[in-house]
């Protein structure tokens, strides 16, 4: 996987530790934001690629006003009680995918299978 940078946005401090530290090991750098706001500066310090978002921190609106902003940031929602209904919804506000706030594998997946598209679609 290419160096990504990721900000994960969660204003549960334990739960977004232990999502940044399984995230850590997979891409160059994981920060850390507790809202929309530090999301953003979050986003535009690292120069992120990709946001984990937790939808008990941002609602949709926010997630589609991050997607209009960062267009070049690719948004996974997460969520401790992710169903289809959710999952189209956030696909609807321009994210790439919706998981289980705790399941690393799903994000990754959702990584790897939007850069394989980015990519091809490139070539």
């Amino acid at each position: 996987m290419k160096p990504v940078n990721v900000v994960v946005a969660s204003n549960d401090p334990i739960a977004a530790a232990r999502l940044a530290a399984s995230l850590n090991q997979h891409f160059r750098s994981v920060a850390v934001a507790r809202s929309l706001q530090e999301a953003r500066a979050a986003i535009a310090k690292n120069r992120a690629q990709l946001a984990v978002v937790d939808l008990e921190t941002l609602g949709l609106h926010e997630v589609q006003q991050l997607c209009r902003e960062f267009r070049h940031v690719r948004v996974i929602c997460t969520h401790r009680l992710a169903d289809e209904e959710m999952w189209a919804a956030a696909l609807a506000a321009g994210a790439i995918d919706c998981c289980y706030d705790a399941d690393v594998p799903s994000i990754l997946q959702a990584v790897n299978r939007n850069m394989a598209r980015a990519h091809s679609s490139a070539a």
